[in-house]
């Protein structure tokens, strides 16, 4: 687990970075489908494979308000903590499993 795969825009920061990783680059891949699932758009964007490798290790996540207009808080919330550069505050996929978004609604993210 020390060599740069993966299709770019779901890549982890430490992959494009080469250091050495752990399981936590599924949680953020799984993160990168999240976003994607909810507003249609990628969390990471660039018109190249090093352009999106450099806005993946950048971190910016952002949510922007006409994209993210229904989409609960506590998505949001969950998405920021797998989303998370710092692989220590990133969540592992048990603590995904534990959030109060997937444990209380079952993932239905869209108010209303």
């Amino acid at each position: 687990m020390s060599s740069l795969v993966g299709t770019p825009y779901y890549v982890a920061p430490e992959v494009v970075s080469g250091t050495e990783y752990v399981e936590k680059v599924d949680v953020w891949s799984a993160g990168v489908v999240l976003y994607m699932m909810l507003s249609g758009a990628v969390p990471f964007y660039g018109a190249t494979a090093p352009e999106i490798f450099e806005a993946v290790l950048r971190g910016n996540l952002r949510f922007p308000p006409r994209a993210f207009a229904g989409v609960l808080p506590e998505a949001k919330d969950l998405m920021r903590r797998v989303l998370c550069k710092d692989v220590s505050r990133r969540l592992s996929a048990e603590q995904v499993l534990r959030h109060p978004w997937i444990a209380s609604c079952g993932g239905d993210a869209v108010a209303g």
